[in-house]
């Protein structure tokens, strides 16, 4: 779709300023003849919207935003609900059933506010105990059953515990587990290009190293992609699901207008309204402090979003923003292979941390990659007795 921003007006505009009004952030238009035009009053209102809903808080309605402001629209039980596979159904009334589904004991993944099949087989199971029709779709039926009844699981979010369990079942060893790295763009995107230096380059060798590590460790590691390819998020998203994942860590540089941006940034998901990844948002507060220790780079903070990666995968996904090539030192930094394998075992280090669940651990900056080998062999030789 065509970017909207300060400045622009037309019909597209004019449906932006109806869809702000109706969610309480905007005023009416000044005068006549101006509900057309995008001026600062809107742009305010968007960057509003956006912090709210966990996207970057630009002002500019691209296709995350305005994905964001369709989806917001939909509460439960404004139209039926089912799994429709060629074009999955999304928006808040989704993320609201979900949310039901897991306040009486179902499990349809986190909130994501995708109808998967997850979500629907969570609905069947609901639909199967309580004498209703088990056909998956969320109709008046089904609706009036969900509101008649009170919550099973009370004391916490149940999500965020069933996350939190799945991680402790899966123990401290790094064999078996499948993690996914998706080396940013790809192909014939070639991501921020700055000095004759390109990002996708730049984060397909990272990916390498970081997957030569872990499988050295016995995980199994995947690309999400070739070096000539650039899967769409969903795609890379609906390959991680496939594979059956444990952790997806997607790798990428960042760009600013300004030459003395730099700094390190991790993401989960998070989408400002309570729904997040616990072990996401854990994985990147590791990764973040092992490469800051590690690097010395500029702490931009590990913050929720809701990108199409973060939130569409079944399993705990982080994003690594690894300086900016715009600037010159943190661009500096990442043409040296060697930093790039530094930071190759700092990812991989903060992957052990969080399977270790803090015991036997180390100071942060100091587990080294011979540290997480020893750990593995020792444990492997310790079942084997």
């Amino acid at each position: 779709m065509q970017l909207l921003r300060r400045g622009d007006r037309g019909p597209a505009v004019v449906e932006i300023r109806t869809t702000l009004r109706r969610f309480g952030l905007l005023a009416a238009a000044p005068g006549p003849g101006s509900d057309d035009v995008f001026d600062v009053a809107v742009e305010r209102a968007v960057q509003a919207f956006q912090q709210r809903r966990g996207l970057i808080t630009d002002g500019i309605v691209g296709p995350d935003t305005y994905r964001a402001l369709r989806e917001a629209g939909w509460k439960l039980g404004d139209r039926m609900l089912a799994l429709m596979v060629s074009a999955p159904m999304s928006g808040d009334d989704v993320g609201q059933l979900q949310t039901r589904l897991l306040e009486l004991g179902y499990d349809p993944g986190r909130p994501s506010g995708v109808f998967d099949e997850r979500t629907e087989q969570a609905l069947r199971g609901f639909q199967r105990d309580y004498g209703l029709a088990a056909d998956g779709v969320c109709g008046p039926g089904t609706l009036r059953a969900l509101r008649q009844l009170g919550r099973k699981v009370v004391g916490g979010r149940p999500g965020l515990l069933r996350e939190q369990e799945l991680l402790r079942r899966a123990g401290p060893r790094m064999r078996g587990k499948r993690i996914v790295v998706d080396p940013g763009h790809g192909g014939l995107d070639r991501g921020v290009q700055v000095a004759g230096v390109c990002e996708a380059d730049l984060m397909w060798d990272l990916a390498r190293r970081l997957v030569g590590r872990m499988s050295a460790t016995g995980m199994e590691a995947l690309l999400s992609r070739r070096e000539d390819t650039c899967p769409a998020e969903a795609e890379r998203a609906a390959f991680a699901n496939e594979a059956n994942a444990d952790l997806v860590l997607s790798l990428h540089s960042d760009a600013n207008r300004s030459m003395y941006a730099q700094g390190l940034a991790t993401f989960h998901f998070g989408n400002g309204s309570g729904a997040t990844s616990t072990v996401g948002e854990a994985l990147a507060g590791l990764i973040q402090r092992e490469l800051l220790t590690r690097t010395a780079m500029l702490d931009c903070g590990s913050q929720a979003r809701t990108w199409e990666l973060l939130r569409l995968t079944r399993m705990p996904a982080v994003r690594v923003e690894l300086g900016y090539l715009t600037h010159i030192g943190d661009r500096t930094k990442l043409l040296d292979p060697g930093f790039r394998d530094v930071v190759a075992e700092g990812i991989l280090v903060a992957v052990k941390r969080l399977y270790l669940l803090g015991q036997n651990d180390q100071p942060t900056g100091t587990f080294t990659f011979s540290d997480v080998l020893a750990h593995e062999i020792n444990r492997n030789q310790a079942q084997a007795i």
